[in-house]
């Protein structure tokens, strides 16, 4: 379901540069991957789905947690990345079935990169 997606990421210049470190990978194996897609579902839900983020475009570092970086790989690191690449719309708070859809993605890019 998400490779269509992910493929069409990967042929971005900005998007494809983004990769998991050895920490990141190690920090993973150390949580697993429950916790992480609970940190995922965490920052999508605080810091993604509400309808106005007050520092949108700059709340989701480039690094110092994998999932950061995996945002930033699937284009869900802000709203305008995920209206321009996902279609849901700035401005309006993001359904339950959008956030599962952008923590699903997530998880499937960190799952290939280990």
């Amino acid at each position: 379901m998400y490779e269509k997606i992910l493929e069409k990421l990967s042929h971005s210049k900005f998007r494809s540069k983004f990769k998991l470190s050895e920490k990141d990978k190690a920090y993973i194996h150390t949580k697993g991957l429950d916790i992480i897609e609970e940190h995922a579902r965490d920052f999508i839900l605080k810091r993604i789905a509400p309808a106005i983020i007050p520092n949108d475009g700059k709340q989701t570092p480039m690094k110092n947690h994998p999932v950061f970086v995996a945002q930033h790989a699937t284009a869900c690191c802000c709203r305008g990345c995920i209206e321009k690449w996902h279609h849901f719309k700035k401005g309006v708070e993001l359904t339950s079935s959008e956030q599962d859809y952008l923590v699903k993605l997530i998880m499937e890019w960190l799952k290939k990169q280990l």
